[in-house]
């Protein structure tokens, strides 16, 4: 067990697995679990299901700003309520999944939502740490987290886990909008993510030939590894600002 209380923030682009692995990471190790990307698709929702205009940027960032979002951190059944109203199987359909970048990519929702994140993570410190995922999570939001991770994997594999999840979720869809969606999210995200190299201090995990419990263990692996410290690591952004 590492020493409490704990951070550990993992990043990587869509179908890396990090949403499953930190789950199951909080889980094992007794941690609160946070899915920041849930947060961008719970604006999302709200926002389609009033008939917004996701490009219109100030009146998305309004909605971002007033809505009452309350994030789940129990790993076992990590919840998303907007308004009183749990929205967690809406969140994961396709529609949202295809426009969620325009939401993740507006500079003011991710200054709002960024520091909604930040006192999610200072809370869970006082019951013991939390394992926090998503976007820039590792640069921008928690570049003072014990542990940091970036987890990577091919094209294929990535693509392959992406359709199991639609599955799962009773939804399919061809291999070409499959694609399309995977990638083209990879590079919406990048103007505020960069996930193609772990960033100074950061441990990087291809996972593209590993189990998913292969994959739990090797950042267990990173955690229980005695290794530098967050006084003593680099930084590579400012935190207090959103990424371009």
């Amino acid at each position: 067990m590492p020493p409490r209380p704990v951070t550990i923030a993992i990043d990587g682009p869509s179908g890396s697995g990090k949403s499953s692995v930190s789950r199951a990471v909080a889980g094992r190790l007794g941690l609160r679990y946070l899915d920041t990307g849930a947060m961008f698709r719970a604006v999302t929702w709200w926002c389609l299901s009033r008939g917004m205009d996701l490009g219109d940027r100030d009146l998305v960032a309004e909605a971002a700003d007033s809505i009452r979002l309350r994030m789940g951190t129990d790993p076992q059944d990590p919840s998303v309520e907007v308004d009183g109203e749990r929205v967690d199987r809406p969140l994961r359909t396709a529609q949202i999944s295809a426009q969620v970048s325009q939401v993740a990519t507006n500079p003011q929702v991710r200054r709002i939502l960024a520091a909604q994140q930040r006192r999610i993570i200072d809370q869970a410190r006082g019951d013991g740490g939390i394992v926090v995922e998503g976007r820039d999570i590792t640069t921008v939001i928690a570049p003072d987290a014990e542990h940091r991770v970036l987890l990577s994997a091919s094209e294929e594999a990535r693509l392959r886990r992406r359709a199991a999840e639609l599955q799962a979720g009773g939804e399919t869809q061809k291999a070409v909008q499959l694609r399309d969606q995977v990638l083209r999210r990879d590079r919406d995200d990048s103007t505020v993510s960069s996930f193609q190299a772990p960033a100074p201090g950061v441990h990087g995990i291809d996972t593209s030939s590993l189990t998913f419990e292969e994959s739990v263990a090797a950042v267990i692996a990173v955690v229980e590894t005695p290794g530098e410290t967050a006084e003593t690591r680099p930084h590579t952004e400012d935190p207090d600002e959103p990424a371009p």
